[in-house]
């Protein structure tokens, strides 16, 4: 069996991965000149690493990363605590995007990636498709993996109408910086005023990550570090903002990332007889509940269950969308239910609930609602 995955990043890479784990021949294709990763700092939680292990890799992946526990303050730095849930619902490890993604590079075989060559179309027929590619060419496979994003083009042919669309108002501000030269030896993620969220978490290797987001922005002004500044002040009962304040004061503009969140609407299916959508292409979702990564991975894992080498791939791509859409409505209903929290504390009691959901319905693979 061949399978052709349109899209480098993270759930790409994982899903080559998985698949050639299933001794199923893959080809990535990444229309970028390089394997890189837009973002900063990226949480995984406790079913990633699993996905990982058993991909070979766990062990790699905890070496570039630093564990750590998402529990939220409010502006006066009291713990919102959430009695009902244990610590393992709050526990994550944070990496780099880049660093993870060079890694699952190297896991997949760099001889199996082309880079600067995207994907253009796709011809589906009974026992293959022909994917047209963006310089020309042609690749006959068994199955086309499309993993190209929230605007993903293999989602455009195989479910016409469904773009990514904008999450009215909603905006991320965030940033790694190396040495903040603070002797910070915690981490802090606040809900403040304004619908404004933020805080910092230390790295691995002696650095930090730090970020803003705010639900129902008008539109910014200023330079990036003004706007993330003019969140901070949300964020601290201080007159200057606190520690997060400092940090993005001592951040250079250039390595500051703002993002106007995007959102792929539900989709009426994942998959074709020989497509499939995995990752944000088929459910980019807002990142306040920090697990869209980790979801994508999850999809990756699954699909590496399903499909075997003399198997039916119709039939294991339906199992494949038949899991995932009801678990995505799931998931969906509540992200929601944190976004709408009322308050600060409905807003971590809302999280840990979708934590701990997320992680006890991903232990009896393949995972379910």
């Amino acid at each position: 069996m061949r399978a052709v995955v349109a899209g480098g990043g993270i759930v790409g890479l994982t899903s080559g991965l998985a698949l050639r784990r299933k001794g199923i021949d893959v080809v990535v294709y990444e229309r970028a000149p390089e394997i890189r990763a837009a973002g900063a700092g990226l949480g995984l939680w406790a079913n990633a690493l699993a996905v990982f292990d058993g991909l070979g890799v766990g062990e790699q992946v905890r070496a570039i990363g630093k564990p750590g526990e998402m529990y939220f303050h409010d502006t006066a730095g009291r713990l919102l605590e959430t009695p009902e849930f244990g610590v393992e619902d709050h526990r994550f490890l944070l990496v780099h995007r880049a660093k993870l993604t060079d890694l699952l590079a190297d896991a997949v075989g760099r001889d199996n990636i082309r880079l600067a060559t995207g994907f253009a179309a796709y011809d589906e027929h009974t026992d293959h498709v022909t994917v047209r590619l963006a310089d020309g060419s042609e690749e006959t496979a068994d199955v086309l993996v499309g993993a190209d994003g929230a605007h993903s083009a293999v989602r455009a042919q195989l479910v016409p109408g469904k773009p990514a669309q904008e999450h009215i108002g909603h905006h991320a501000w965030r940033a790694v910086l190396p040495d903040p030269g603070l002797g910070l030896t915690g981490n802090r993620i606040v809900l403040g005023g304004d619908r404004c969220r933020g805080g910092y978490v230390r790295t691995y290797d002696g650095g930090v990550y730090w970020l803003v987001n705010q639900f129902g922005a008008k539109e910014p002004t200023g330079t990036l570090k003004e706007q993330a500044l003019a969140r901070a002040r949300h964020l601290d009962e201080g007159e200057h903002g606190g520690v997060l304040a400092e940090l993005i004061r001592a951040t250079p503009e250039d390595l500051i990332l703002h993002n106007r969140i995007m959102l792929v609407p539900p989709l009426p299916h994942w998959a074709s007889g020989r497509v499939v959508l995995v990752g944000d292409a088929a459910h980019a979702m807002s990142p306040h509940i920090t697990a869209g990564a980790t979801l994508g991975v999850e999809d990756a894992a699954l699909l590496g269950r399903l499909l075997a080498p003399a198997g039916d791939v119709p039939a294991a791509l339906a199992a494949y969308e038949a899991d995932r859409i009801p678990r995505y409505a799931h998931v969906a209903e509540l992200s929601a239910a944190v976004e709408h929290a009322p308050t600060p504390q409905e807003f971590a009691r809302h999280y840990a609930a979708f934590s701990h959901w997320m992680l006890t319905s991903a232990a009896g693979n393949p995972v379910t609602a």
